[in-house]
Formats: C-alpha cells, structure tokens, sequence
C-alpha cells in the first residue's frame, strides 16, 4: 500500500493537482516522462504529480511507477536538487516485461510562502486582504464576526471565525507575521501578550496610535516581558514613511511592510536545479538512447 489514503492515488489529473497544490501552498514533485524507446505503458509527455501523502494521475503504473514515488518522496524529504533526470530499463530488473525504458524528469516545487495571520475584520483589514491577495503569500483572516467577511476572497486567504480570536494565536505556523487590526483595545493586548510568548513569529505589527504603544509597552513590562520580546512589537503597524490615515493608505503602507519582510529572506529560499552542463549532457544522453513518441 503506497499510502493510507486510498493508497495514495487521487482522482484528478495533474494539472488540478498542481493548481490546487500551488493554491493550499503545498510542496510536491512533478514527474515528467521525458522520453521512451521500445514497449512501456505511457507516451513522452505523461506527467504525474507526487506530494508527501497523495499521488495524482500515473505514468503507467507497476515497479516503475512505484520507483518514481519513492524518488519523487525522497526529494521531497532531502535538501537537494529540485530537478533530477532519471533513466529506468523497463526489463526483469523491475518486475515488468516491456522490455522498452523511459527517460524521468523529476521536478520538486517547494511552496514557503511567508503566513500572515490578520486579526480583525475591520475597515483597514478589509483594504488589506484584496492587497494580500496579490501575492506570494497565505493568509488566515481571523474575527469572531462573521457577517464581516466578504462573500468573495482571494484563493490565498482562508477565513477562522472564533468567538475568542486570541486562541487562535496557538494554531498559527512557526514563522508566521501577525498582524493585528481588531476593533478592541484588550482583545489587541491579549493577542500581543499570546504572540510575544510564541517566540516563533517572524513579525508583529499592531495598528494603533505611538500613545497606544506606549500603554502597550508599559502592560508588557509590568508583565515581565523582556525589552527584546517587547521591542519586537512594531506599534504602529506600517511603514513610517507613509502617514496617511486612510484605511486604504494604513493598508498600503502595512502591505509594503510585509513585502519588505518576504523579500529580505527570498535569498534563503531559493531552490537548488541541476547546472545546465549537466542537463544538457543528461538531454544528450536521452537522445542517444531513447527515440520521442509525439505527445
């Protein structure tokens, strides 16, 4: 059994698969037979699409298909290549009589996208999420009020409504940036207390006047949160250069803030491929040895 659910196999083709994967930030292999020789079970151009748990569409099934997903799933688990190019003779070394071979491409998309949890529903929240929607980002859009959120939302954001939105604060991803926009003091104070004590979020912005940080700041100490934990609170949210009072332009500025903060650790993100010199001696060594069925 490949896996527990429905032994991994899913009923959409790979191409749904990559949308709705790409869409639920999921990390996954997109398998690609590059080329065939001889008899084998599916033309040059089939693809399939592998993730930690779930199987979509098939290259043909059998030993082969069950090598590809141990490879595609070791790729997943590693730090290595996001591409590999794999050569496999369909003959008894694998179980299976075709006696042809087929050429595998192996793709690893690598979905971390920086998670924002916005808190509130308000009017500056509301400008925010359309803004958010835009990019490369995953959003949860937290408040107790449901008749608050619009019928339509962009595919990156997911509304929670909770009664007591702080508890939420726990089910946040390590590495989240929280941004609280809520209609009430107290309930902006409890979810600061809740995050600071995280200490796993890789930012907290709190809308508010340089008065209301001040109170903060003094609630904080009184609690004994330490001047590092408290100065990781940014009160005002947004960038400082921008002083508009415009929820459109509080939105504006908060989006440029969180840009700022994605962008600084693009440079850690970036995937290993294969070096060109070394695809293009594996392409060349496909050619030699595998004839391209028209896809």
């Amino acid at each position: 059994m490949l896996n527990k659910d429905h032994a991994g196999f899913h009923p959409q083709r790979w191409s749904e698969a990559v949308h709705q994967l790409s869409a639920g930030q999921t990390d996954y292999v997109l398998v690609t037979l590059m080329g065939t020789a001889g008899s084998v079970p599916r033309a040059a151009g089939t693809k399939m699409v592998v993730t930690a748990d779930s199987i979509y569409d098939t290259v043909g099934g059998g030993h082969l298909e069950f090598l590809i997903i141990e490879t595609a799933r070791a790729m997943l688990s590693g730090q290595g290549d996001a591409q590999r190019l794999e050569h496999f003779p369909l003959g008894a070394s694998l179980g299976q009589c075709c006696g042809g071979s087929v050429s595998v491409l192996f793709e690893r998309m690598t979905h971390d996208a920086l998670a924002i949890d916005v808190f509130g529903a308000g009017h500056v929240a509301s400008q925010l999420i359309p803004l958010l929607g835009q990019l490369p980002v995953t959003v949860r859009w937290i408040d107790s009020r449901a008749e608050l959120f619009p019928a339509q939302l962009p595919q990156n954001v997911t509304v929670v409504i909770d009664d007591e939105p702080e508890q939420q604060v726990r089910h946040a991803l390590p590495g989240t940036a929280f941004i609280v926009l809520t209609h009430n003091h107290q309930l902006d104070f409890a979810l600061t207390e809740k995050i600071l004590k995280r200490d796993d979020a890789a930012f907290l912005g709190v809308i508010g006047s340089q008065t209301k940080a001040k109170r903060f700041r003094l609630r904080l100490q009184h609690k004994q949160f330490s001047p590092e934990r408290i100065e990781f609170m940014t009160c005002p949210v947004g960038l400082p250069s921008v002083t508009g009072k415009l929820p459109m332009e509080v939105a504006v500025s908060i989006c440029g803030q969180l840009i700022a903060l994605y962008q600084q650790g693009a440079h850690k993100r970036l995937r290993q491929g294969l070096p060109w010199k070394t695809l293009k001696t594996e392409l060349q060594t496909v050619e030699t040895n595998v004839e391209y069925d028209d896809v």
